[in-house]
């Protein structure tokens, strides 16, 4: 019954959502291309690669979760070489990424709205044999489609905050049905078991594993491009950076005030910026051009600069765990001018120390744990921001410490992506009666 509303309702929330949806896509470019795929309509190129047998569905929304399953789609590669998957995605950024870092036994194309008609000709077009979720990502039709056709559907790397699940508690009579629908719910701390039960998932089904975004074994390597990027603007590996990832509105300025305050100890520290929403790049390089900064886009640097600017702005996506590589502290943004935070492991991976402000809501177990072993910083506002950074460039041995104790905050993480690859794997064979 609550499906049945679900469906009579989806038709009407579309119409009042998508106007919307779709001008943010226009924003962040090139959303007409397999526009199509979002209602499971494939060319006959596509349909004849989908003809692989067997064939996993992967799904994940954007950047961040697209990375965790390129990393579990190639260690379940190696752990059984005939493995191939169809990749989706929801958002333009994501689906570039995809695309630029998928392997060539791997189909990239955006998931199907989750209406039901749509929902069941993905299913007869794409013929999984598994589906594998990424974080948070549970539908509905999604979800009951793959429990009709007796397809084993897997939710990896789940995320469920203190907050999502006293959300998700308020309307459990709505919810729990999908839940119930998951045949393996991975999560990444013991702590999550709880939450997950309590919303009516089985406690057969969950299995504390780790984050594979925190996995140390399994990370993605960075690249040298960005150094090579830095020469040309003249900025060599003697200058000292000041990096603020994954930034939101108000923490670009806050960055660019403190960067100019920290300058006159410092005259050979530069700045780059990689804001969360590359859309925003052009309103940001105005608002700090506006601060007195020579601003320049990733997407201008060609060749030789004349003159090194004091801000890089990243306008490209895919590239961040690449850039953190050539930080020298690294502040993690959502968390000072905005809420719920962003990952900090990134840069922990590269050897980077890194701050954030006091709202780290998304990442909020991490975060106690690094902060308990002072593997992080955390700062109040602008002006502990800037002393606390200050701090760090002094003193490259307490860099050094910082990140040896994030680092080893990660360590019961290590392993997380094969732990996970293993159980997907073996929950396939389950199904098939091979328990």
């Amino acid at each position: 019954m609550i499906r049945l509303i679900y469906n009579l309702l989806f038709p009407l929330g579309l119409l009042l959502f998508l106007p919307g949806y779709i001008a943010k896509m226009r924003r962040r470019g090139n959303y007409r291309r397999n526009f199509g795929q979002r209602f499971a309509i494939y060319s006959d190129e596509v349909r004849s690669r989908l003809a692989w047998q067997p064939t996993s569905w992967i799904h994940a929304v954007s950047v961040g979760e697209v990375a965790v399953a390129l990393r579990l789609a190639t260690k379940l590669r190696e752990l059984d070489p005939a493995f191939r998957c169809v990749l989706t995605t929801t958002t333009t950024t994501g689906y570039t990424f995809a695309e630029e870092n998928a392997s060539t036994w791997m189909e990239v194309m955006y998931n199907p709205i989750d209406f039901w008609p749509i929902m069941r000709r993905a299913f007869t077009a794409i013929r999984p044999e598994r589906i594998i979720l990424v974080e948070a990502e549970v539908w509905p039709n999604l979800a009951a489609e793959a429990r009709r056709r007796r397809i084993p559907i897997s939710l990896v790397n789940a995320r469920l905050s203190p907050r999502s699940e006293r959300r998700f508690r308020k309307f459990r009579a709505l919810v729990a049905p999908t839940f119930r629908c998951l045949d393996l719910i991975c999560v990444q701390e013991s702590g999550d078991v709880e939450r997950w039960t309590a919303l009516g998932v089985s406690r057969q089904v969950i299995e504390p594993v780790g984050s594979i975004k925190y996995d140390p074994t399994d990370a993605l390597s960075a690249t040298s491009k960005p150094r090579e990027v830095l020469r040309g603007l003249g900025i060599d590996d003697s200058r000292l950076i000041l990096f603020g990832g994954s930034t939101h509105a108000g923490e670009e300025e806050i960055l660019a005030t403190v960067f100019l305050r920290l300058r006159s100890e410092f005259p050979n520290l530069s700045l780059i910026i990689a804001p969360r929403h590359v859309e925003r790049a052009p309103e940001i390089r105005q608002r700090l051009k506006e601060l007195g900064l020579r601003v320049i886009l990733r997407r201008e640097v060609a060749g030789e600069n004349a003159l090194a600017p004091d801000c890089l702005l990243i306008d490209t996506t895919g590239e961040l765990h690449a850039w953190y590589a050539v930080a020298t502290t690294v502040f993690v943004g959502k968390s000072l001018a905005a809420r719920g935070g962003q990952n900090p492991v990134e840069p922990i991976l590269e050897g980077k120390p890194v701050l954030f402000g006091p709202h780290m809501e998304n990442f909020s177990a991490l975060t106690k744990s690094l902060l308990a072993n002072r593997g992080a910083i955390q700062v109040t506002d602008p002006d502990s921001l800037a002393e606390s950074i200050a701090e760090l460039l002094r003193k490259p041995e307490s860099r050094r410490q910082l990140v040896k104790n994030a680092q080893r905050v990660l360590g019961p993480h290590r392993g997380a992506t094969r732990r996970t690859a293993e159980l997907v794997l073996s929950r396939k064979s389950r199904e098939n009666g091979g328990k």
